[in-house]
């Protein structure tokens, strides 16, 4: 009896463990932004690592100093140990004779996003990497948007606090290190003080506000122009009659597509000043089409960091205009 007993035990061990893989998986390790590939030493040093360095070079829109929008480290598959393992974001390249693009999710830790690549020789594996290149870039950006979201929400800001945002019907998930700079109603504006590296006389800023939506099709094209009147009735500079903040003039915006909260949206990129002063840096426009309320919903970033690098805040500013949901 006491040995049938025993068996029911450790069956019923066993079967708790197959049952919770997930509950067990280590928590996931690794900067944002960073992608570790796992290649043979000859593929990446070769037109393989060449391609995959070339995808993902790409600098970051807007930013004074070059970024690359992701940054890559590479370790061979011999090298691919328990720690390594463990990694956020892991591109896998290897030779087989059957070519395949797959994404995993939470394989050896959690959160965890793998993205393999596998063809037969170089040239196949090359081809590959050509193909979905951008679809590779965008799911590890996306991974890192969620991540860094997911953190956010453990420690949010109370949007109904907000006279601005509770007006405007929209919420954002948002960490509490942001402080009210203003909350008119209609305007809202918070700043995080940044308190490391040089940067400490920096900081990273939040604006939401609407406008109403008048003619689709000129959008993109007013854009900027909304932006400048904004900075000039609310955003000063040290001395209020003679500057305000307006769009860096040697400094061409670009605008794309974008979708928040399921709605069509433009997303803007470039670089601010302030009129008649010293002062500059990155900036990170949504402007969502909010059909139903017949508005246009606007959430700008801006980062101020002197002699630092800026990728990391612009980044932050990312996912919290992604948050966004409207009534």
């Amino acid at each position: 009896m006491k040995k049938i007993f025993s068996i029911l035990i450790i069956t019923l061990l066993f079967c708790s463990c197959v049952g919770n893989d997930k509950k067990i998986l280590k928590n996931s390790i690794g900067k944002i932004n960073k992608v570790m590939v796992v290649a043979k030493i000859s593929d990446w040093t070769g037109d393989v690592g060449s391609e995959v360095r070339n995808s993902f070079g790409e600098l970051m829109v807007g930013l004074p100093q070059p970024e690359h929008v992701l940054s890559v480290s590479q370790v061979a598959p011999n090298g691919f140990s328990s720690m390594m393992k463990a990694s956020r974001n892991i591109l896998i390249i290897t030779e087989t004779e059957k070519e395949s693009f797959s994404v995993k999710k939470n394989i050896y830790a959690q959160p965890q996003t793998i993205v393999y690549v596998q063809a037969k020789d170089d040239k196949s594996i090359i081809k590959l990497l050509q193909k979905h290149k951008n679809e590779i870039k965008n799911i590890f950006i996306d991974s890192d948007i969620k991540f860094t979201q997911r953190i956010f929400n453990k420690d949010k800001i109370d949007n109904s606090q907000y006279k601005t945002l509770r007006n405007l019907g929209v919420t954002f998930t948002i960490p509490k290190k942001f402080r009210t700079v203003d909350d008119t109603g209609e305007f809202l504006w918070l700043r995080n003080h940044l308190m490391s590296g040089i940067a400490k006389t920096g900081s990273n800023n939040i604006l939401v506000y609407s406008i109403p939506l008048s003619d689709e099709s000129k959008i993109a094209d007013n854009i900027i122009a909304v932006r400048d009147s904004i900075g000039k009735k609310f955003i000063p500079g040290s001395d209020p009659e003679t500057m305000h903040m307006i769009t860096e003039e040697a400094y061409t915006p670009f605008t794309f597509d974008a979708t928040i909260d399921g709605k069509k949206a433009y997303e803007t990129r470039g670089k601010w000043e302030v009129k008649n002063d010293f002062m500059a840096g990155p900036f990170l426009n949504y402007t969502v089409i909010d059909k139903k309320n017949n508005r246009l919903i606007v959430f700008e970033g801006f980062t101020y960091a002197p002699s630092v690098s800026k990728r990391a805040f612009v980044f932050e500013l990312e996912a919290i205009a992604k948050s966004m949901k409207i009534q």
